[in-house]
């Protein structure tokens, strides 16, 4: 079996090697210039883990792998223009580097070029990798919808956020790992198994990275803590505290979200003291905890041997490792 650094280092080098010999070359540039930027590329080593469960050979699942992690950066690109966000991986967005229309183009053409490669597959599986990867897309935009309702409502309840993220951030990870699952012919049953632990992985890591925005060690989560707080984005720990704070709290807390003009620093401290005061960060922490050890009981129902799971495991827990 290959370790996740091997298989991690199998991506990188067929990314680098993608031809883009199609002309114009303005319209693939910018393409080249967003999947260099790096990145952990954890839905393509998640869809190689997941067929080196059941086969030797993962080179045979790399094609639609990458074709998964260009989706991927496909929707970082159209959310860096929809954020109006200058900076990417410590690099200028596509729409800044070059402009908007660019940056819809060239997205637009990674979607397809990301189908393109996912169809790179045995044409067994062909039929079936395929509508698990045109469902998942339409997830994926129907969770990036439900965020952007969510920006004008305070109502907003925990069901509605968790099938929000679930939407949004769940899905391509259980589809990379069903992808794995189908290119290696494993059973059915494992295959949906696989698709769970995904989903129930997926929650955990949004809901760690909504208690790191507010936590975290910004050397160690990789961007400055507060985000969520000072945009009034409805994460898990705003919409408990709304749902949990008494009158008093529940008070100071709506003047800080319809606040206008306020000191980013002060209103970032105040927001995490209420938080404090009404226990959001040991409930959030017991809810990530709720969905790994969910996750891995449902690795535990995948047939095939314990140590084959093993490098699957031991990558799913770096992932949750990114620590405060």
């Amino acid at each position: 079996m290959y370790s996740a650094d091997e298989l991690l280092n199998k991506v990188n080098q067929c990314l680098e090697q993608l031809p883009y010999d199609r002309q114009p070359a303005s319209l693939y540039e910018p393409i080249k210039y967003v999947l260099a930027l790096g990145g952990k590329r954890i839905r393509p080593v998640l869809t190689l883990l997941a067929y080196n469960l059941f086969k030797e050979d993962p080179e045979q699942a790399l094609m639609p792998a990458i074709g998964l992690e260009t989706y991927h950066n496909f929707t970082l690109l159209h959310d860096d223009l929809m954020d109006n966000a200058d900076m990417r991986r410590g690099h200028q967005t596509v729409h800044r580097k070059w402009d908007a229309n660019t940056a819809i183009l060239s997205g637009d053409n990674m979607l397809v070029l990301a189908f393109q490669h996912v169809a790179q597959c045995d044409e067994r599986h062909l039929r079936d990798v395929l509508d698990l990867f045109t469902v998942t897309t339409l997830e994926i935009d129907e969770g990036q919808q439900y965020d952007m309702d969510f920006e004008t409502r305070n109502d907003v309840t925990e069901d509605e956020y968790i099938e929000m993220i679930r939407l949004k951030t769940s899905v391509l990870l259980a589809c990379a790992l069903k992808t794995g699952a189908i290119l290696a012919d494993a059973p059915a049953d494992d295959a949906q198994w696989l698709y769970r632990f995904g989903e129930q992985l997926g929650l955990a890591f949004q809901l760690q990275d909504d208690l790191l925005d507010v936590y975290g060690d910004p050397a160690v989560f990789g961007k400055a803590i507060g985000g969520d707080i000072t945009s009034n984005k409805k994460t898990y720990m705003l919409i408990n505290a709304l749902a949990r704070a008494n009158d008093e709290q529940r008070k100071e807390l709506m003047g800080w979200i319809e606040a206008k003009d306020f000191d980013r620093q002060q209103k970032i401290a105040a927001v995490t003291r209420l938080y404090n005061e009404i226990g959001i960060r040991q409930l959030c922490e017991e809810k990530i905890v709720h969905y790994f050890t969910e996750c891995r009981n449902c690795l535990q129902k995948v047939g095939v041997p314990d140590e084959r799971k093993q490098q699957l495991l031991d990558y799913t827990d770096g992932m949750m490792k990114r620590r405060k």
